[in-house]
């Protein structure tokens, strides 16, 4: 039996927001550069007719690029991933997502901390 999956994702979406433990990364007027990778799948796809078929990719985009920057300080990543995983299942077509968030300004280039995490409807 053959199965098709669809793969809908974004790729280096990029926000600002207040996140981190440091004391640098406290300061109320301090944001840091977050870059976001989702990735979605549903099984058994076929080619979409319709505009609600698809998978909402850009439901996703807006809640990164307008819910992050309005978030008071959030002290870890997990918590933004962990919240995103949960937007991209609220979409009853996605059964599996993935989502990458990385802080590439706090060691200034010389390391980038990542936090991934999938999750499975």
């Amino acid at each position: 039996m053959t199965r098709t999956w669809q793969r809908v994702a974004l790729e280096g979406i990029t926000v600002e927001a207040r996140v981190g433990v440091a004391d640098w990364e406290r300061h109320p007027d301090r944001r840091q550069r977050l870059l976001v990778d989702v990735e979605m799948t549903r099984p058994e796809w076929d080619a979409a007719r319709s505009l609600d078929d698809c998978i909402d990719y850009d439901r996703v985009y807006r809640h990164v690029t307008s819910e992050w920057p309005a978030r008071p300080h959030t002290d870890l990543l997990e918590t933004l991933v962990d919240e995103l995983l949960d937007v991209c299942l609220q979409d009853p077509r996605v059964t599996w997502c993935r989502v990458r968030v990385r802080k590439p300004d706090v060691y200034n280039g010389r390391a980038v901390p990542v936090v991934e995490a999938a999750r499975e409807r």
